[in-house]
């Protein structure tokens, strides 16, 4: 069986915002993980053609890392969707900053429950521009 490699995924939503900070938090930890950036809005997946490679490319006990939860979902329904496609190549995903891999009961739990509070946060966000 092929060795098991970290994959880390890397977006800003435009083009004056700047991934390096993400990037060095990643290295930090998986100085030696296949890094990826895109600039894309997150309000869905589409769009998002990084992502999409990343995914396609894993395998079995392979892990992907991002540095914190929205840049990779804003809405309860796309997390689910990743994850659940994360899993399904028998793979698992860690959120930096908060500390969460989902390879655990725990870690799946509170992702669920940070996914709540990022979609919560985004609606509360469009409240106040419209």
């Amino acid at each position: 069986m092929p060795e098991s490699k970290i994959f880390a995924y890397c977006r800003v939503s435009s083009i004056d915002q700047d991934p390096t900070l993400q990037i060095q938090a990643i290295q930090r930890t998986y100085p030696d993980a296949v890094l990826r950036s895109e600039h894309a809005s997150a309000s869905s997946r589409s769009g998002r053609p990084v992502l999409e490679s990343i995914i396609t490319m894993l395998r079995e006990e392979d892990k992907l890392v991002v540095w914190r939860l929205d840049r990779l979902a804003r809405n309860m329904s796309d997390l689910l969707e990743i994850v659940r496609e994360i899993e399904g190549k028998g793979a698992t995903l860690e959120i930096l900053d908060q500390r969460i891999d989902t390879g655990t009961a725990s870690g799946k739990a509170f992702l669920q429950m940070l996914g709540v509070f990022a979609e919560f946060e985004s609606n509360l966000r469009r409240e106040r521009q419209m």
